[in-house]
């Protein structure tokens, strides 16, 4: 016989929507909190920016969104659905195989709305406290977004699915503190206007600085592109007249200077930082049980529970670098089947031994703490291992579709959404 029981979910993005429903087809009572008066999370456009370009100031207008206007998806629609809900087969205005953000925000409002989640979602609901009331109890406090006043209830357990696109995180640059130009971190880009005819050095090598770098540059006088990765081809873009690559960023001065440890120096307008996001919880108490550390959270089982807290404290959607839609279903899914009792986990001196075996893995081999939740993005053991837990394999279509792309997108960057076919044997039949 399963275990019901009153389940927070904080958020109703991508993983809070995916939590609510595997906790609802187990019998949990769920209540989803939302501080939007929407779901879609990180897939929500909102044109407003941050007060603070930088995201330093805590007092600053946090705007929870970092979709610019133009942004597409990074993976084909094959890979970007669920395992029962697939996004291939729902066109709503943008058939591309790489199709923009409103065409997945409106797959997730469907996805809501055909599996009843919005009776479950307090909107206008911002969580401030979640934390321990006893034996097996956890405390939530909320405050409205629209009226005065807090709430307060008890839950059996709470599923963290807030996103970690808000809160920027930031290289230290010798000599910024007195650099006279522009900084903006890429969760306050909406359109390229703002950089026209300038000089812009932006710093990073994943989507967004790709995606950025070639708009900002169809307005910009130059672009220069600064990455940390060893080994990387100092040179001329082909295909752009006005963009360069660059290797890591030496210093900066306070007459505008720029130099790269390459030996390359120019004057800039502005330091474009593409440099990722800050895991971020202030809500959370655990009293010191559960960090975060150099971005690490932990200690996590599996990216997922926390030993001592399990199973009743859990986090969906840290791991990157994979097909993430696939797996924040499995994780949900696992999540879910744990409470109600139907998937025992490990005792917590196993668990912890396998989080600790993680951490020594990733020293013996040079990976930065930073990299805890990076999982290799042409390998599977991961997702494997969780549709293992839950008797809910992950398709081969599926994984040939993904590693096919992957591979093409190491040699093929420029203009690889426009490009790049899905290959006819792994049409959807």
């Amino acid at each position: 016989m399963s275990t019901s029981l009153k389940v927070a979910v904080i958020g109703a993005g991508v993983s809070g929507l995916l939590a609510g429903r595997e906790l609802l087809s187990e019998g949990h009572q769920v209540v989803i909190y939302e501080k939007m008066d929407r779901p879609g999370g990180t897939w929500i456009y909102d044109p407003r920016v941050d007060s603070d370009p930088l995201g330093f100031d805590p007092d600053r207008e946090v705007v929870h969104g970092s979709l610019y206007k133009s942004l597409r998806t990074n993976l084909p629609r094959p890979a970007m659905g669920f395992s029962d809900y697939p996004l291939e087969d729902r066109v709503n205005g943008d058939a591309r195989i790489f199709p923009g953000h409103e065409e997945v925000l409106k797959f997730l409002e469907d996805f809501a709305s055909d599996f009843g989640l919005g009776e479950l979602i307090r909107f206008g609901s911002e969580v401030v406290r979640v934390d321990t009331a006893g034996e097996g109890e956890w405390v939530v406090e909320s405050r409205s977004t629209s009226r005065a006043g807090k709430e307060v209830e008890l839950f059996d357990a709470v599923v963290v699915c807030n996103g970690h696109h808000t809160e920027p995180r930031l290289p230290n640059l010798p000599g910024i503190e007195k650099w006279p130009g522009k900084q903006i971190h890429s969760h306050n880009y909406r359109v390229p206007e703002p950089f026209r005819d300038q000089v812009v050095v932006m710093i990073g090598s994943g989507p967004s600085a790709y995606d950025i770098s070639r708009e900002i540059a169809t307005v910009a006088k130059e672009v220069h592109l600064s990455s940390r990765t060893p080994g990387i081809e100092v040179a001329k873009f082909k295909n752009h007249d006005n963009m360069w690559q660059h290797s890591k960023i030496n210093y900066v001065d306070e007459d505008g200077t720029v130099a790269f440890e390459d030996g390359f120096s120019i004057q800039a307008d502005t330091i474009f930082h593409c440099t990722g996001y800050k895991f971020h919880f202030p809500f959370l108490k655990t009293k010191g049980i559960v960090s975060v550390e150099d971005n690490r959270v932990g200690p996590l089982y599996k990216h997922v529970f926390p030993p001592q807290l399990a199973p009743r404290l859990s986090f969906i959607g840290l791991p990157q670098k994979a097909i993430i839609f696939r797996m924040l279903e499995l994780q949900a899914k696992w999540v879910a089947k744990t409470l109600s009792g139907k998937v025992i986990l490990p005792s917590k001196e196993e668990m912890m031994a396998d989080v600790e075996e993680h951490y020594r893995h990733m020293e013996e081999l040079g990976i930065p703490t930073h990299h805890t939740h990076s999982l290799n993005p042409l390998k599977f053991e991961y997702l494997d291992w969780l549709a293992d837990q839950v008797g809910s394999p992950l398709e081969d279509r599926i994984k040939e579709i993904y590693t096919t792309f992957i591979n093409y997108f190491i040699s093929n960057q420029d203009g690889f959404r426009d490009k790049w076919e899905l290959p006819s044997q792994q049409l959807h039949m």
